[in-house]
């Protein structure tokens, strides 16, 4: 096979041809991939669901943690997807072989940077929640194991945002399927045949997670050979360090608070509910991955295709693929928002089989069901922002919208609605940050279009 003809094979052009077909095809496998995500954390809560509504709780607690370390991820993950892309679409292979090396490399430092700080912090952040004792414990129990795969889990990452890069986005989707089946496997092995409760549960996660790691490594050095190959670990230069870090920030920064918002929110539940409060916002934001995963896989495959569509300077296929993303995604939105606010309760019962957790989990998919739209629409207008290579608005509008969240909260609870009005008032910021970022469309358009001419 000639040079040319292997850079094709590897890669694939999205600055022409059919928008509509290259949409779709690079965000199923992402979609898909997004799912698998999710079952991971499903997996583990339907088995531990099984055990009781403490362990779920306490899932609840450290999936904050979890939340913020994939929050943190996204500098490298957001980085290789952008800025690899648009090597590729300006013909620069040296510059998307040099960013994939970089994002992997800081996958890696930040990974273990974040292993000490867990460790260090994890008893005193449990601690802040002010639940029972055994809860707790069962909580601790499941950090001490967990932050142990957070470096197969950061470098997964950095591979996959170079794989979506490419257009090759089918890629990760069959390496973490691996994963999950994996997972899926080994979580009613590790936590009720070996005994091993909650614990059991972390170890069958952080497992599934190194093997995807290792299978990354294999397909990425040992296969491909990918954009020619780099090394996992090299050293950063300052100006590559600098645009990833620009680039990935801001995204940083409204997705870590966004996880301390949670943090507070579910302080806030567990003052007004207990265990089940925190388990009902736990299980409530992972039954809502239908949309938001579906919205997500969208935006991603949409950041890679305008990445290379604004290096190419091709200002009308970017906003053509964001009218056919849109239209898609508000499909799956009208079914899913079927589905919240007329059958919550039953999704519910498929996960926790507690009477007083399932109905309450019903009056929290019912309120926030009802502004789905509103959150995918935000989600697609962050991926169209960055893969021109501008984050912080998104990340501005995000931010605010999100820190509404507390103040409603802690009215609504004055007022008397209980665990009722706190997912009323998740619900009003998803549906405020969605009407800002719509806002915010014709002033990108005017951006794009007078920067590329």
């Amino acid at each position: 096979m000639s040079e040319k003809a292997a850079e094709h094979s590897e890669t694939k052009d999205l600055t022409q041809g059919p928008i509509a077909r290259q949409i779709v095809a690079l965000a199923a496998p992402i979609i898909g991939t997004s799912f698998i995500q999710v079952a991971y954390s499903f997996t583990d809560m339907a088995w531990v669901g099984r055990l009781g509504s403490r362990e779920i709780a306490a899932l609840g607690v450290i999936s904050v943690l979890t939340w913020l370390a994939s929050s943190i991820g996204a500098l490298v993950k957001t980085g290789a997807e952008v800025l690899v892309a648009q090597g590729l679409g300006a013909q620069n292979r040296n510059s998307a072989r040099c960013y994939a090396q970089h994002t992997s490399t800081l996958a890696l430092y930040i990974s273990l940077g974040l292993m000490l700080l867990f460790g260090v912090g994890g008893s005193t952040f449990i601690g802040l929640y002010g639940l029972e004792e055994t809860t707790s414990e069962f909580a601790q129990q499941y950090l001490d194991i967990i932050l142990w795969g957070l470096p197969g889990f950061f470098l997964s990452l950095s591979y996959s945002g170079v794989y979506i890069a490419a257009g090759r986005s089918n890629i990760p989707f069959w390496i973490n399927s691996i994963g999950l089946v994996l997972n899926m496997l080994l979580d009613p092995l590790f936590i009720f045949i070996f005994d091993w409760g909650i614990s059991g549960a972390a170890l069958a996660t952080i497992v599934a997670q190194w093997v995807v790691a290792l299978l990354f490594l294999y397909q990425v050095h040992g296969r491909d050979h990918l954009l020619g190959g780099w090394r996992v670990v090299g050293p950063l230069k300052r100006t590559e360090t600098l645009t990833i870090l620009k680039l990935g920030l801001p995204i940083v920064t409204l997705n870590s608070l966004f996880a301390l918002i949670t943090f507070v929110m579910g302080t806030i539940t567990a003052r007004a509910g207990g265990h089940i409060g925190v388990a009902t916002i736990n299980i409530g934001g992972q039954l809502e991955a239908i949309t938001w995963n579906t919205s997500q896989g969208f935006g991603t495959a949409l950041a890679a295709f305008v990445a290379q569509n604004y290096a190419a300077r091709k200002p009308h296929r970017i906003f053509s693929a964001f009218r056919v993303s849109i239209s898609i995604t508000s499909v799956f939105g009208i079914v899913a928002m079927f589905l919240y606010i007329f059958f919550g309760t039953e999704l519910f019962a498929l996960i926790i089989p507690e009477e007083e957790a399932y109905l309450e989990g019903g009056r929290y998919l019912r309120a926030t069901g009802c502004v789905q739209l509103f959150m995918m629409s935000e989600i697609l207008i962050q991926g169209l922002f960055y893969g021109t290579g501008r984050s912080l608005q998104p990340a501005l509008i995000s931010i605010l919208g999100n820190s509404i969240r507390i103040p409603l909260a802690l009215i609504f609870g004055a007022m008397g609605f209980g665990l009722t009005g706190i997912w009323w008032a998740i619900a009003t910021s998803m549906a405020t940050k969605g009407i800002v970022a719509v806002s915010f469309l014709p002033y990108l358009k005017r951006r794009v279009y007078r920067h590329l001419g």
